[in-house]
């Protein structure tokens, strides 16, 4: 296309600079076990070495964002999915533009109804975790700690889940996945303000 004398382009999104927020991001988290720092360390290499990591377009494997959300009463909000029937955290892939802790704002209204929001200090990634995804895909999972009313009006975007419901933490922990279980204490964990660290990356637990 041929530009009119003058004329100028909007500048493209700096994907760069996004992808290196994100990489800043999973260099400064500590993971809680070990399975977390298999899945932390797989996830920089492939955000690394992937020309597109954010977009689930580009590659089967991709980038999803997604959300631990506690209440008041450090309650945990979770929908059943409504292709996998399983309870999950709400969660899922970037739009155009987005970055994950973005994303992780967004489905959590889509999917539960619920406005949730980071901390006042700004985001914080809680938990790592590389699983399979539908329709064959990867899924590089960063999930934030969200904060919301526990009173807030539980109702789903139009064709979204079918269910939503606040958990405590403790059936959280024994009615869902190890993965999930350990997001929900890493999310606990930040709220109370205790150590997050049990694991080096890609190693065992420290000694003490």
């Amino acid at each position: 296309m041929i530009r009119p004398s003058g004329a100028t382009a909007a500048a493209p999104p700096d994907l760069g600079a996004t992808v290196r927020s994100v990489l800043g991001q999973l260099r400064a988290h500590h993971p809680r076990d070990v399975p977390e720092a298999r899945s932390l360390a797989r996830t920089i290499r492939l955000v690394q070495w992937l020309p597109a990591p954010l977009d689930p377009h580009a590659d089967p494997t991709h980038v999803t964002g997604s959300a631990i959300v506690l209440d008041e009463r450090s309650r945990v909000l979770l929908h059943r999915h409504k292709r996998l029937g399983r309870w999950l955290q709400p969660g899922g892939h970037l739009d155009a533009g987005e970055v994950p802790w973005q994303a992780a704002v967004r489905e959590t209204r889509e999917e539960t109804g619920v406005v949730a929001d980071h901390p006042p200090t700004g985001p914080r990634l809680v938990h790592v975790d590389v699983h399979e995804g539908p329709r064959g895909h990867v899924h590089l999972d960063l999930r934030y700690l969200l904060t919301a009313a526990g009173g807030a009006d539980l109702v789903p975007d139009e064709g979204e889940s079918p269910d939503v419901a606040w958990w405590s933490a403790e059936e959280a922990a024994n009615d869902t996945d190890r993965s999930m279980a350990a997001a929900v204490a890493a999310a606990l964990a930040v709220v109370e303000d205790r150590p997050l660290l049990t694991t080096r990356p890609g190693g065992p637990p420290p000694r003490r």
